[in-house]
């Protein structure tokens, strides 16, 4: 069990906080000067932060939908499906069956009968992809799963608060003898950018960089290039537009980094904290002007490589791991912590030999997926990604200690042909392992 590395043997609670397209450069704690996220940065001080944490990609245009599906079974990416097979285990629900209560608030996007296999009490809760985040269309919980098409109320306020509210008045009126585990689910940074005036004024655009990576246009059809998110903006990119996203996407980032210290502070009031694991992390990234994008609809890191952070009993302080890891990898970590058994169905691996210092990684290499379009790999250095648009192919090989922001492509460099032909190697090899529909048909 996880008191094995410092918990009390009581089992811990467990917080779990989930943000919408929030790319992983966005926590001031972690390096980004221009943006302010105090309560996040008390997360990072106290707890463990996998600085190379990423997801599998997407199968659909909405990578939030199987990127929530992976998070919650445990399963990779072409082996789930986006509302949740009633055959695989949803980690809330194992630990509901370990002697949990369990209680769900938020974004949903996997499908209304999946919520309600998945939890045993909830409020306020959004199904569905995006929303006018002062008009959310909510409904409460019913065990039933049978929800109506319509919400049956709108929020009176920010969706960022309305979600937070709920796990606070969870939180404050808990009384039972229980442990509990609390899914806090926010539609923000997700678009329509917008947060109250009191953040937006946070962020003149004026004084923000420009990505190091920015372009007008991307250099060739992606597959993806008139997609809903890439017509955000006009074409071709200019900065001062990408500016104007960026402090726009900022300012919800730091009104939800509020929200997320209004939760913090109701566990530290309540006595909460001193027995409660906090899991922060993101669904998937965004690229708001890098590489002439703006959407998440590619393998780049800015729309894979994500935020996860471990804060609580037992959790080495202010450690910060480069381990190669999945969100998928959260579920058996939560089991070992808390002393749930995994199930069989889950496919991840569990961080907490890394969390206690007994292994560097559990994973050598990642495999990255969007929709039949891209295909990619990466191992600690280098990343490749391949693409299948049309009857074109193009090839992207990336040094990402010397290159992170993935702009100088060494595919046709004569002295990278050694990495290029292994992680093609690597590619085949993962692709086999998850039965990944590009390979049956000619791959079309």
């Amino acid at each position: 069990m996880f008191c094995a590395i410092g918990a009390s043997a009581q089992r811990p609670n467990i917080l779990f906080v989930l943000s919408d397209d929030q790319r992983h450069d966005t926590i001031h704690a972690l390096g980004n000067a221009e943006i302010s996220t105090p309560n996040i940065d008390r997360l990072v001080a106290s707890g463990t932060t996998f600085t190379r944490a990423y997801i599998m990609g997407g199968t659909q245009a909405a990578v939030c939908a199987p990127s929530r599906a992976m998070l919650m079974t445990g399963r990779s990416i072409f082996h789930v499906s986006d509302n949740i097979e009633q055959t695989y285990a949803c980690w809330p629900r194992e630990f509901a069956k370990a002697g949990y209560s369990n209680f769900g608030t938020g974004k949903w996007h996997n499908g209304t009968a999946s919520f309600a296999r998945t939890f045993d009490a909830g409020a306020d809760i959004f199904f569905g992809g995006m929303t006018d985040h002062l008009k959310a269309p909510l409904q409460p919980f019913d065990a039933s799963g049978k929800y109506p098409r319509t919400a049956q109320y709108i929020g009176a306020k920010f969706d960022t608060e309305v979600y937070a509210d709920a796990a606070i008045r969870y939180l404050e009126e808990y009384k039972s003898d229980k442990p509990f585990c609390v899914y806090l689910a926010f539609t923000s940074p997700h678009d329509p950018r917008m947060a109250p005036k009191e953040f937006t004024a946070l962020y003149p655009p004026e004084k923000l960089s420009v990505p190091k990576n920015f372009l007008p246009k991307h250099p060739f059809d992606n597959g993806e290039m008139t997609i809903r998110d890439e017509m955000l903006a006009p074409f071709p990119r200019t900065p001062e537009i990408v500016r104007e996203h960026i402090a726009a996407y900022y300012g919800m980032i730091s009104h939800m980094d509020a929200q997320v210290g209004r939760v913090l502070n109701t566990l530290e009031k309540t006595g909460l904290a001193k027995n409660t694991i906090v899991i922060f992390a993101s669904d998937n990234g965004l690229a708001v002007g890098q590489h002439g994008l703006l959407g998440k609809q590619s393998v780049y890191d800015h729309s894979v490589h994500v935020p996860l952070i471990f804060s609580g009993p037992g959790i080495p302080m202010g450690k910060r791991t480069d381990a190669l890891c999945y969100l998928l990898d959260i579920f058996p970590t939560l089991c070992e912590m808390s002393g749930v058994s995994v199930p069989s169905t889950v496919e991840g691996k569990s961080l907490l030999p890394v969390l206690k210092g007994e292994k560097e990684t559990q994973r050598d290499s990642l495999f990255f997926a969007y929709k039949n379009l891209h295909r990619g790999v990466r191992d600690k250095q280098f990343k490749l990604i391949e693409y299948f648009v049309k009857d074109e192919r193009h090839t992207q090989l990336f040094d990402l200690t010397a290159d992170p922001l993935e702009m100088n492509n060494l595919a046709d460099v004569p002295a990278h042909i050694e990495q290029l032909t292994r992680l093609r190697g690597e590619l085949a090899e993962w692709q086999k392992k998850l039965d990944d529909p590009r390979n049956k048909n000619g791959g079309k």
